[in-house]
């Protein structure tokens, strides 16, 4: 089970985006994730007349490694680590620091 996962809104721990937090859009493979808005860099782009796409600078984000973010608890208002437990069968994700379900309503 991963401890991170789509959707999930999550703070940037290190880096130059550090404190910045925002939505996991996807991983990318097992310990890299895209975080909407986080890492963002200038790309140059060369034209292709071909495909029709337009040359420039665009810019791209790009994916950021699992270990400089921490899923976000809004009721501490900051990262916290995350854990597996068992509840009544299913596997489900916790807070270490309360115990609290991740993504639960309360």
């Amino acid at each position: 089970m991963e401890k991170i996962r789509k959707g999930d809104e999550v703070i940037v721990l290190t880096g130059r985006d550090k404190k910045r937090r925002g939505t996991v859009l996807q991983r990318v493979d097992a310990d890299r994730v895209l975080v909407e808005g986080i890492n963002v860099v200038k790309k140059h782009v060369k034209a292709n007349p071909m495909a029709g796409s337009q040359g420039g600078i665009i810019n791209k984000t790009m994916p950021i490694h699992i270990s400089n973010v921490a899923v976000f608890n809004p009721e501490t208002g900051k990262g916290e680590r995350v854990g597996i437990k068992v509840v009544d069968g299913n596997k489900v994700r916790i807070f270490r620091s309360s115990g609290a379900v991740v993504g639960a309503k309360a």
